[in-house]
């Protein structure tokens, strides 16, 4: 017992330490390097002496800490100015509670909570930039997401019905906040970089808000421009790049029982698409470009036509694979991968999640729409770009295709990596 306290002590000096040199750094007049280790370990001391003499000791302890804080703040205001800001004092409070949790309750979450605190804390420029750039609208979208995901999706009911039972309210409407909160925070992101985003950051950015829509955002504008079509070629391609790191991620939230069987492959082709894109950015003439405009992706209307298109690629689905079997679902994954991988690969992995599918077709047909979509993008190049992107953005789709049908046809069966 004696070694793991030592330990638990030690990590609560350390998480002491890590907040207390930031607030040293910010020149905090409250607290600083030594005084949180003194507040932390206070804490896990409280919660020693609890174990023996009852809770009465943390609450005492809390007390203490609200105490100190307020004759600290008193003397100061006695001798300068003080400025209104209580974030020092509550990072207190908050370290002391963590030296408490990590005695008694799980090691791994307070140390977390200890390294998420000292982050947020650093992040303070960082923060009140992004909250500078916010406009009336942004605040509306971070208002409608909060209705997505904290009011509507409790409420709704979590069952089966509809034909094939292949309808689920409560899992449509997660799936739809799912991806809502994921193209919200690469449009809050690129609210904080700002449309200076270089290339890299431009198109990983793209790809988290909407591969799709960045690939018409940039082949219009070498239409119109007639230069930068290089650029506009490698953000095209790191985009779709990211959003095959999105179908990933998407899988893993979904069905995380598969990734023994779906990740090996679904990586492979992921890192043969990124070393193309180093060797493009490696090749490229010009190390700026200007991220376009981007449009807010919480508004309800976003939401609603995404889950109507979930629920229809859902029934397709089911439909597809009561009749033809595994195979009649890879037609349906080619039409949905036209336009939107994200439904395709939630609903096949939802089969893949409730045992209605096997795993290593659910990759491959997942696979097929992510292919169908980066020919689609490629045709949109085209259509809507000049002669130049569309022969540049040919071979660098061209040659992510021809990997992806290698995987597609000569990946194993059953082959397990993990």
């Amino acid at each position: 017992m004696e070694p793991e306290l030592f330990q638990k002590f030690a990590i609560s000096l350390g998480l002491g330490l890590l907040v207390g040199l930031q607030r040293q750094h910010q020149n905090s007049q409250m607290a600083g390097i030594r005084t949180f280790p003194l507040i932390t370990l206070f804490g896990s001391l409280s919660a020693l002496l609890a174990a023996e003499f009852g809770g009465w000791v943390i609450a005492a302890g809390v007390l203490s800490m609200a105490l100190l804080s307020m004759t600290g703040n008193y003397l100061r205001s006695q001798a300068e100015p003080m400025h209104p800001g209580q974030t020092t004092e509550l990072a207190m409070l908050l370290m002391y509670a963590i030296g408490v949790y990590l005695v008694l309750g799980s090691t791994t979450l307070a140390v977390v909570l200890g390294g998420s605190v000292a982050v947020l804390l650093q992040m303070k420029g960082v923060l009140h930039r992004f909250v500078e750039r916010i406009g009336q609208k942004d605040m509306k979208a971070i208002m409608q997401f909060a209705v997505i995901s904290l009011v509507i999706l409790p409420v709704l009911p979590n069952r089966a019905f509809g034909p094939y039972n292949a309808l689920n309210l409560y899992e449509t409407w997660l799936m739809v906040a799912l991806i809502v909160g994921i193209g919200l925070l690469g449009y809050f992101a690129y609210k904080i970089f700002g449309e200076k985003a270089g290339t890299v950051l431009g198109g990983i950015l793209g790809g988290l808000i909407s591969s799709t829509a960045t690939t018409v955002t940039y082949a219009r504008r070498t239409e119109k421009a007639g230069q930068g079509t290089m650029l506009a070629a490698l953000v095209i391609f790191i985009a779709s790049v990211v959003s095959v790191i999105r179908v990933i991620s998407e899988i893993v939230f979904v069905a995380p029982g598969s990734l023994p069987q779906v990740l090996p492959p679904f990586v492979a082709f992921g890192l043969f698409m990124i070393a193309l894109a180093a060797v493009s950015y490696f090749f490229k003439r010009s190390d700026h470009d200007k991220m376009p405009a981007q449009e807010n992706p919480a508004h309800f209307k976003t939401a609603l036509v995404f889950g109507l298109v979930y629920a229809a690629v859902t029934l397709a689905t089911a439909f597809a694979k009561d009749k033809f079997g595994s195979s009649g679902v890879y037609g349906v994954a080619i039409i949905s991968g036209l336009t939107d991988v994200d439904a395709i690969t939630l609903s096949t992995s939802r089969l893949m999640h409730n045992g209605k599918l096997q795993a290593d077709a659910g990759w491959r047909i997942i696979l097929v729409a992510v292919l169908s979509n980066l020919a689609f993008k490629a045709a949109l190049t085209g259509i809507l770009g000049n002669r130049k992107l569309f022969a540049r953005v040919g071979v660098l789709f061209g040659l992510a295709l021809a990997a992806g049908l290698l995987v597609l046809f000569f990946w194993p069966e059953e082959l397990n990596l993990f």
